[in-house]
């Protein structure tokens, strides 16, 4: 899902009201934390994952690895911390702005 410069800065001011509920260490992206960030999306849309200083790779290629293993959106990525966003087909909570087209009034 590909998600507007508006839309973007609706999540992140959505984001820094929560904590992160995940944090990758030493053994950066295993197929346990990869499995429980793909659970955590059943009961919420956004999420914030913490890389913790003994993670030897660079954030935004965990957040990118992540994404594309949850089939999830990489909102931002800010220093070791990494904002992703799924929206629930079923009971979606967080109401998106709407993406303006350009040529659109």
């Amino acid at each position: 899902m590909d998600l507007t410069s508006k839309q973007r800065a609706y999540l992140m001011g959505l984001a820094n009201n929560i904590d992160p509920v995940f944090q990758v260490g030493k053994a950066s992206i295993t197929p346990e934390i990869t499995e429980a960030v793909n659970e955590c999306f059943h009961n919420n849309e956004l999420i914030k994952i913490a890389v913790l200083k003994n993670c030897a790779d660079d954030p935004r290629a965990i957040a990118g690895m992540l994404a594309e293993r949850t089939h999830s959106t990489v909102v931002k990525v800010i220093g070791k911390r990494i904002i992703l966003y799924r929206q629930n087909r079923d009971k979606p909570s967080i109401e998106l702005p709407r993406a303006d087209r350009k040529g659109k009034d």
